[in-house]
């Protein structure tokens, strides 16, 4: 399973960016895809997850209200929605996918068997 991580770049800070995750020459059915991201000097982190089949969503409150994630049937894709960006949000955002089966789109990167190389995402002030 390739995961490909599409739609970065630089934004100034009070703005919004749309990311997609595609995976080739498969299916995204059955997975809990999730979006981490890593900024400058930090740990990686839980930016939201979301399970294919059912739409069940999941968010850290630090982010919550900020950030949507969603799938799309049709393109196969799974979709990161960010408003609002501010400078401290500039970092690589990695695209990463469970294996089935799965109950939650879990915050922990254990969970995941898959990550793409993520794409560049600079907040300017």
């Amino acid at each position: 399973v390739q995961l490909r991580e599409s739609g970065g770049g630089l934004v100034q800070a009070g703005e919004s960016l749309r990311l997609s995750c595609a995976v080739s020459e498969y299916t995204f059915a059955g997975y809990a895809v999730a979006w981490f991201r890593q900024g400058p000097g930090k740990e990686r982190e839980f930016v939201a997850g979301i399970l294919w089949n059912d739409g069940r969503t999941n968010y850290p409150t630090s982010l919550k209200g900020r950030v949507a994630i969603s799938t799309d049937n049709v393109q196969n894709t799974v979709n990161l929605e960010m408003n609002s960006l501010k400078p401290e949000d500039t970092a690589v955002y990695y695209c990463a996918a469970s294996s089935p089966p799965n109950l939650y789109p879990g915050a922990q990167r254990s969970q995941y068997d898959y990550w793409g190389q993520g794409t560049q995402v600079t907040v300017s002030s």
